[in-house]
């Protein structure tokens, strides 16, 4: 199974996503089309109940679309079989989930070292090496329990950080965190888009998509706008919250 375009690394097309509660049909994705290239880092923006998060889980592999096609990197997600889906899941998609999804029975070294032996990358930053990047090098080996809601966000963040897997997707990644360490954390989720990788974040705060190449923005399900930021890109040390 190929990707339409060798640049395009995530491709949806026409996609829908519908929700049946009793007698109500929802529409959450609503005829999306989408396309991010290798090297991108994109902002997926809109209030709650846009469709924001029914995206990026159509793009994991975390939920299925209803109609359309969905392409990331060499796997055609919309008729893949299971054993190619957890494959995919481990190989080319991380995770970072606004409820952090960290193992409580796990320190945070720990944490971060399922998510390396998961990818099964071999050479690569160590656990210890990407709780430093993070701010949580002297936190390694505290328990979930033992940590702020913030520092437990950072844990899932280098956790996805760590498995060098070339789509990264966000699921608002700054919401548990105090402005300065969102900076930071902005800033090595920015370093992640480059060759062959890409980066999706998704978030209802306008300020982080001022630093997006593109922003994609979302209104009862649909596609509102797909550009660059308005009023042009800023740096992550013009940001304010």
């Amino acid at each position: 199974m190929t990707a339409p375009d060798h640049r395009d690394l995530i491709v949806l097309e026409s996609v829908s996503r519908k929700y049946e509660l009793g007698a109500t049909t929802v529409t959450a994705l609503d005829d999306v089309n989408l396309h991010v290239d290798e090297g991108e880092f994109v902002v997926v923006l809109g209030p709650s109940g846009s469709g924001k998060t029914t995206l990026i889980n159509l793009i994991g592999a975390l939920d299925t679309a209803t109609n359309g096609r969905i392409h990331v990197g060499e796997v055609d997600v919309t008729t893949a079989g299971r054993k190619e889906l957890f494959a995919y899941r481990r190989h080319l998609v991380s995770f970072i989930f606004q409820s952090f999804n960290i193992f409580p029975g796990l320190t945070a070294r720990e944490n971060v070292q399922f998510g390396i032996d998961a990818a099964e990358r071999g050479a690569g930053p160590s656990a210890q090496d990407v709780l430093d990047q993070v701010g949580l090098g002297d936190r390694a080996e505290h328990f979930p329990h033992e940590l702020s809601g913030g520092e437990q966000q950072r844990v899932a963040i280098a956790r996805a950080l760590a498995t060098g897997n070339p789509i990264l997707l966000a699921d608002e990644p700054t919401g548990e965190l105090d402005f300065k360490t969102g900076v930071q954390i902005l800033e090595l989720l920015q370093a992640q888009a480059g060759p062959d990788k890409a980066v999706v974040v998704v978030t209802h705060n306008r300020e982080i998509s001022r630093i997006a190449d593109r922003v994609v923005e979302l209104s009862s399900g649909r596609i509102e706008r797909d550009g660059p930021p308005r009023g042009g890109r800023a740096d992550v040390s013009d940001l304010h919250w």
